[in-house]
């Protein structure tokens, strides 16, 4: 009699088992389910490749910072400036006027007619 007991306990152990395995993979199988489950994989990849491109972005602003340091070594840019050793800007008339002539510092061309603001942009 203790065996018959001892069997049927067992199996009615094992269908429990079995029955509560089958209704856990069915109820992950609904259409519901497995939506969401994609949903949260599609967020996941996304915010790892968001990681990924930022970092990609950082590192290349950093390789582009370096770069420009070594351009600006190489091409002197960041030596020091002696002043004295710059020549002096020279002065040229910006608007001629017979009575008041006035200079503008470091200007290149005279100017030899007078603009006002109607005749300035002609290319309209």
């Amino acid at each position: 009699m203790f065996r018959r007991t001892f069997w049927f306990t067992t199996g009615v152990a094992a269908g429990v088992w079995a029955t509560t395995k089958v209704n856990r993979k069915l109820k992950q199988l609904t259409p519901e389910t497995l939506a969401a489950a994609a949903a949260n994989k599609a967020l996941e990849t996304g915010h790892r490749l968001k990681d990924r491109a930022v970092g990609f972005a950082l590192d290349v602003r950093d390789g582009m910072a370096q770069r420009e340091e070594e351009l600006g070594d190489a091409l002197g840019l960041h030596a020091p400036v002696d002043r004295d050793a710059l020549p002096a800007p020279e002065r040229y008339a910006a608007i001629e006027n017979r009575s008041n002539t006035k200079y503008v510092e470091g200007s290149t061309q005279r100017s030899t007619h007078h603009t006002n603001s109607y005749n300035r942009n002609e290319d309209h």
